[in-house]
């Protein structure tokens, strides 16, 4: 309606403008309008008033205003009375539309009487909802409370049932811990009691309860029954294990351990009756192997092949230690007294099973006591690995397998006290100490600490054992009767093929194991051997046989070593330089054998200037003789020479490369002179008598083709 107005109020000022002069005359009714000149307006600042006439030229208004000089004061007052008479128009047309305004006041009244009645009824809407929502939101809590009950409760039940499960005694239980069989079965029923045993004695809240009064008493009756039947059961079992020809192992592997439950059911709720079974598994594993090794050991000691005795020492004559003749030693030192040979092989079958001892002896062999030694302890790591982890397996205690093996420790120390002190055999020892080592480290690969301190006990014992019989060897050396010892023979000493030997062997032993006070006394028995060679040698009435005997020693004892390996070291090296000065001596007593007047010329003549003015120069008379003398026999001399070194030298080899050292010495010799008699004045008279060098060379070359 007030829009209808205000149209109808438009339309009717638009045809006031037509009709203005035909209602009244309000300029009439108001006067004319005057306007005044602003007293103040000389005052006014016509600051900034150039620049908005600037803007303002493109105004038609004010462009036609300044074309045509109108003074501004007379436009405004024309402006001022427009408008005051468009005000007065308006206030026209406003009192004409009077009735059409209270019109539109009621509607509006209306209107609002209609909205304020809309307000109450949307007011009492919501209070309404305010008052559902906090019904909602009461409902909500409830629920919350509820589900927290629920929840509660269903805690409270599943605790419950625990409770029940836990503490009741199902009537199958019963039956089976007393009347039924120890089986599979039973062990997940002993696992179910020891459950329910475990609740009523640790929960507190449980001691408290009413319905422990009633089930504990049955309870107890059921862990008696249970800890009684599987008492005997277990006590069987173990006493299964004396029985002759049983394998142990094999019943502990696929027997007992199904059966382990038995011991932690004891360890928890039969701890008394635990202690019985331990002890009478220990018991009897004790005296079950203390008896299988006894029997192992005796059934060992008839393979045993004695090697040495107390007088089979490096320095005690031949003849003492047999009862045939001296020339058979050889042949024993090569049975392995003092060398290693095949008895090496050992070291190399630490891992092979132990001796079945009686299918050693149908087939009638003997072992050295090393064979036996290893064999016996391969049984021993064996044995105790599997006793060690079943222990752990079984009981969970390592301990236990001390107390088992207790017996066959002792049973085992029993016997190794009564081989130890008669044995003198140096290299076994040594292999037996190599073999203590290489089952420490079998041991340790395998992760079993149980054989530690026995092993070490063994290597502690043979150590000073070893060191006993050594020292045997080195004071039969040192002590030794050379009168009784010397043969008269060049060839080389048994003496000293059994020291070469015997070093070789613990040197070659001494490679892996490197200990440092075995090279020691390896030094010391070596001073000690040349000591008593160089006393044998002085024996000998010649010095040339003297120096052949050392040089047949020494080239034997280099020869022995370098058999043994690339390992001869220091004492290899000692005795090659021995071999070197000693092979010159004797080249140099050789050739004075054959020609000492043309080696003595040579050595104090030679030198000589022949031109010099000395008392007494050198002559064609004097050499004259020398010349004749080696040009008649010299031939025969060099063969003198060959027959003397192939029957001195028992090395052909070794006779051979003296020979020729022998030849060349004399070829050198030789050349000295020849050059001394051509400086002697006339000395051309003696060419047709001199033999010429190529001569020499040509017969020094037909004796080395011989080899």
């Amino acid at each position: 309606m007030a829009d209808m107005g205000i149209e109808k109020q438009g339309h009717h000022y638009q045809d006031s403008n037509d009709s203005q002069k035909n209602v009244f005359d309000l300029g009439t009714f108001v006067g004319d309008l005057n306007v005044e000149e602003d007293a103040s307006s000389d005052d006014i600042s016509l600051e900034g008033l150039q620049q908005e006439l600037e803007e303002c030229k493109n105004d038609d208004v004010v462009a036609n205003i300044l074309s045509k000089g109108t003074k501004l004061r007379e436009y405004t007052k024309g402006v001022e009375n427009n408008i005051r008479q468009v005000e007065l128009d308006s206030i026209q047309d406003y009192i004409k539309e009077s009735d059409n305004l209270v019109s539109l006041h009621d509607q509006i009244r209306d209107c609002d009487s209609i909205l304020s009645q809309m307000e109450t009824l949307l007011s009492g809407f919501q209070a309404e909802i305010g008052s559902i929502s906090s019904d909602i939101k009461i409902l909500q809590e409830k629920s919350m409370d509820m589900g927290l009950k629920l929840k509660n409760r269903k805690v409270a039940e599943s605790k419950l049932a625990n409770f029940v499960e836990d503490i009741i005694v199902p009537p199958r239980m019963v039956d089976i811990i007393i009347d039924g069989e120890v089986n599979d079965e039973y062990m997940r029923t002993l696992e179910t009691l020891s459950k329910k045993l475990k609740f009523v004695e640790v929960d507190p809240m449980v001691k408290i309860s009413k319905a422990l009064k009633d089930v504990q008493p049955e309870l107890e009756k059921l862990r008696q029954k249970a800890v009684s039947k599987v008492f005997e059961f277990i006590v069987q079992k173990l006493y299964s294990l004396r029985k002759p020809k049983t394998n142990i192992q094999i019943l502990q592997q696929s027997v007992l351990l199904k059966y382990k439950y038995i011991v932690t059911f004891l360890k928890e709720h039969g701890k008394e009756i635990y202690i019985e079974v331990r002890g009478a598994y220990i018991d009897t594993m004790n005296k079950v192997l203390s008896a299988h090794f006894r029997a192992y050991i005796q059934a060992l000691e008839k393979l045993q092949l004695d090697i040495a005795t107390s007088n089979d020492l490096i320095g005690v004559e031949a003849r003492n230690t047999s009862l045939f003749s001296s020339r058979r030693e050889p042949l024993k030192n090569r049975s392995a007294v003092y060398a290693l040979g095949d008895r090496i092989k050992i070291l190399k079958e630490i891992d092979e099973p132990a001796l079945i001892p009686h299918i050693a002896e149908a087939s009638s062999s003997k072992y050295p006591y090393e064979v036996l030694f290893r064999s016996l302890h391969k049984l021993l790591m064996d044995t105790a690995t599997s006793e060690f982890n079943f222990c752990d397996d079984f009981f969970g205690e390592e301990s236990i397998f001390y107390d088992i093996f207790a017996g066959p420790f002792a049973v085992i120390d029993e016997h190794f006290n009564s081989i130890l002190p008669n044995c003198y055999d140096a290299i076994g020892l040594m292999l037996m100490i190599l073999i203590i080592h290489q089952h420490q480290l079998v041991m340790s690969r395998r992760r079993i600490p149980c054989l530690d301190s026995y092993l070490d006990k063994v290597n502690i014992v043979l150590w000073p054992r070893f060191k006993m019989v050594f020292d045997m060897h080195l004071n039969s050396l040192r002590n030794a009767n050379v009168k009784t010892l010397w043969e008269d023979d060049v060839h080389p000493h048994y003496v000293m093929r059994r020291y070469a030997e015997f070093t070789a062997s613990l040197i070659h032993l001494n490679v892996e194991y490197g200990d440092g006070q075995l090279e020691l006394n390896l030094e010391r028995l070596r001073m000690a051997i040349d000591d008593l060679l160089i006393k044998l040698a002085k024996t000998f009435p010649k010095p040339k046989s003297q120096t052949v005997f050392l040089i047949n020693n020494y080239d034997m004892t280099i020869a022995v070593l370098k058999e043994a390996g690339p390992e001869g070291g220091k004492i290899q090296m000692h005795f090659e330089e021995l071999l070197k000065s000693n092979t010159a001596l004797f080249v140099e007593e050789l050739l004075l054998e054959h020609f000492s007047d043309l080696i003595r010329f040579v050595k104090t003549r030679a030198s000589e200037d022949p031109n010099a003015n000395t008392e007494k120069p050198i002559t064609v008379a004097e050499v004259e003789p020398l010349v004749k003398d080696f040009a008649s026999r010299w031939k025969a001399a060099i063969e003198l020479m060959h027959k003397d070194v192939i029957t001195s030298f028992s090395n052909f080899l070794c006779g051979m490369d003296i020979l020729r050292s022998a030849m060349t010495q004399l070829l050198l010799y030789y050349t000295r002179f020849s050059d001394c008699i051509k400086k002697i004045v006339g000395g051309s008279a003696l060419n047709k008598d001199l033999v010429s060098i190529p001569s020499i060379m040509y017969e020094i070359k037909k004796y080395s083709r011989t080899f």
